[in-house]
């Protein structure tokens, strides 16, 4: 067996043993990322970690069940995420989405997948909360669109529509717009996306309903990069629509996500007075 071999097995071996811990441990979890892409999708899974979806509330128990079993547990990021160690080996326990608008709650689980991995029974994320979750993933050095295309590709007919929307709320926009994507990749297969959803999307854009009011001054921007807004906020007096009162990310919560981003020079949490910076650097909103 090769280098590449053993490594891989002693990683399946890692992720199995998790599972099943908190399988007999009756910790609720949903399997995401690569491997329920490739479950649904067929496209196979090239990672070296396993994602895990939690509750928010159950994910101390998760934790220090592991950590009697003898793994290193870490919390990088309070408001999304944690980890599981053996030693280079990896699995993600997620709680939320980086930008703080997607959290786990019970519906998730409800409507969990079932499925098998290396033989160990378990549930995937339903392809709605996949493709909510993703949907906002537009890094300079990430972009989730292909996988929202390939999700509808292979379940168009079987989503639950409403439920999705219902996932989206005020977000519908970012919908949109994967759909119109879809319908620009695939366009032998447009029909397949349902035609009053699209219609009564784009009937809202043109309209200018079915959007909450906002504050003028309000960018979302960093609720699909943390880098590539940074100027809006830095520079140009914009609020951050991931922080309080619009957002639900604490500020000093955002600053550590901000740190560990690949551009992090570029990134920090505004304090001083909105437009401050802007008014400094010249470069601020005219009007």
């Amino acid at each position: 067996m090769s280098r590449c071999d053993t490594a891989s097995a002693q990683r399946h071996t890692f992720y199995c043993a998790v599972l099943e811990q908190l399988n007999a441990a009756g910790v609720e979890y949903l399997v995401g990322g690569a491997f329920a892409m490739a479950e649904v999708t067929g496209i196979a899974a090239r990672t070296k970690d396993l994602d895990l979806f939690l509750r928010r509330r159950d994910c101390p128990r998760a934790l220090e069940i592991l950590r009697r079993a003898g793994y290193e547990t870490e919390e990088p990021f309070p408001h999304w995420l944690a980890k599981v160690h053996r030693g280079a080996d990896v699995i993600d326990i997620i709680f939320n989405s980086g930008n703080g608008e997607s959290p786990l709650d019970d519906s998730w689980f409800v409507h969990g997948l079932p499925a098998e991995i290396w033989g160990v029974p378990v549930k995937l994320c339903a392809v709605e909360e996949m493709i909510w979750t993703k949907a906002f993933v537009m890094e300079r050095e990430r972009y989730d669109g292909a996988d929202i295309a390939h999700l509808l590709r292979v379940s168009a007919e079987r989503l639950d529509w409403r439920r999705l929307l219902q996932r989206f709320g005020d977000h519908w926009p970012v919908l949109l717009s994967h759909l119109i994507l879809f319908q620009y990749i695939y366009p032998g297969e447009a029909h397949r996306l349902p035609r009053a959803i699209v219609s009564e999307l784009v009937a809202q854009i043109a309209t200018g309903s079915g959007q909450a009011p906002t504050d003028p001054r309000l960018c979302r921007g960093g609720l699909m990069s943390r880098a590539q807004y940074a100027v809006d906020f830095l520079d140009w007096g914009y609020v951050d629509a991931r922080l309080p009162p619009n957002g639900h990310i604490e500020a000093e919560d955002l600053r550590i996500w901000n740190d560990a981003a690949p551009d992090r020079r570029r990134l920090k949490v505004i304090t001083a007075p909105i437009g401050s910076c802007a008014q400094r650097s010249g470069h601020g909103r005219s009007g």
